[in-house]
């Protein structure tokens, strides 16, 4: 039997091909993991910001849909027309005399806990250029405006959505 160990020949073979990496390939390896991670980490930063605008807007959409709703089902018969302004965005009485270019204006807060700001133009006969308050007049056409107001310690900007629509007296 041969004794392995004291032969110096076949010692540095076995080692000679057995070759670690080196320091500068581990660094090599880890810049380009970073890379990596760094883009995973954008691509996630950007569909969070563009999801929680999205949420917003839906959460605009949503405040609007509430405001025209209460705007539809209010009263517009000639010489019955609602004319009750609200101070709260949770009354449910609207006002649909005319405003005569003059927006009417409600802060409300919505599910999300941000403010919206709600403007509402009432033109009285929208075949005539400016807005004219008419009471005589069949048709209305209402502009609902809903801007989301500026949250504090934030980069957000307001997102505004807007509905026009026309409301033919009722017989």
């Amino acid at each position: 039997m041969k004794d392995f160990s004291k032969n110096r020949s076949f010692r540095f073979a076995a080692a000679s091909g057995e070759s670690g990496s080196s320091l500068i390939e581990a660094l090599i390896a880890l810049v380009i993991l970073m890379v990596v991670v760094m883009g995973v980490f954008a691509a996630f930063t950007y569909s969070t910001r563009l999801n929680g605008g999205n949420s917003r807007r839906s959460q605009a959409l949503s405040v609007m849909q509430k405001e025209v709703e209460l705007l539809r089902s209010a009263k517009f018969v000639i010489g019955a027309t609602d004319s009750y302004t609200p101070v709260d965005c949770n009354d449910p009485r609207r006002n649909l005399t005319g405003t005569g270019g003059v927006a009417r204006t409600m802060t409300c807060q919505a599910v999300d806990g941000a403010n919206y700001l709600i403007q509402t133009e009432i033109d009285d006969d929208p075949f005539t250029a400016g807005q004219q308050v008419d009471a005589t007049q069949n048709l209305k056409e209402i502009r609902v405006t809903v801007t989301q107001l500026a949250w504090v310690d934030r980069w957000e900007k307001g997102y505004v959505t807007r509905a026009v629509f026309r409301r033919v007296r009722s017989n």
